[in-house]
């Protein structure tokens, strides 16, 4: 059986849009104030993630964020991403935009806990804050691997919204991906 692991960078408040702040909020680009070396720590971490994954999970809109910066970049963590299996849960998308990739519509929970039910391995969930939220909800969620930067952002959607119950979970890892706080959390069952 699978494991879904969500992989967000946060900041201090929650707030996981625009980190790298394309997106023109303008209150994103966040990440882009961590250090070179930062950078190393996590770009490290980031890769070892992927390769010890056996597939994504990802919304929409992350799948076309993805695609547009991942599909034309060479180098052995593009090629890890670019290649692994992908699904990608939409109501209206027909062909997903990064390659390697299989639509998940439908029920959204059905299709998640059967794909859950089906692999063996991590299904990393990176961004999709919707996605997540709806994970969450419906006890989705095996893990959550929170990457803190030390900012403040103020205002913007947070990884944590409304949830149908309380959600508990346990510490299980902590270290310093140079000087960012990297948290790993199991969920634990109700």
């Amino acid at each position: 059986m699978g494991k879904i692991v969500v992989s967000e960078q946060i900041s201090l408040d929650g707030v996981v849009e625009d980190p790298s702040g394309v997106e023109g909020t303008g209150r994103g680009g966040w990440v882009n104030e961590m250090s070179q070396a930062d950078r190393a720590r996590w770009t490290e971490h980031e890769f070892a993630e992927s390769v010890a994954a056996e597939a994504l999970l990802l919304g929409r809109r992350s799948d076309a964020w993805f695609a547009a910066r991942w599909r034309d970049r060479a180098g052995e963590w593009a090629d890890r991403l670019n290649t692994m299996p992908k699904y990608v849960v939409s109501s209206t998308l027909d062909e997903p935009q990064w390659g390697n990739a299989t639509v998940l519509s439908g029920d959204v929970v059905e299709q998640v806990a059967k794909l859950r039910t089906e692999t063996d391995g991590d299904i990393v969930v990176y961004a999709s804050a919707l996605l997540v939220r709806l994970l969450l909800d419906h006890d989705l969620v095996d893990e959550l691997r929170l990457t803190i930067h030390p900012f403040v952002v103020g205002a913007g959607p947070s990884l944590w919204g409304e949830t149908a119950s309380r959600k508990t979970f346990r510490l299980t890892d902590s270290r310093l991906l140079g000087s960012l706080p990297h948290l790993t959390f199991e969920v634990v069952a109700a």
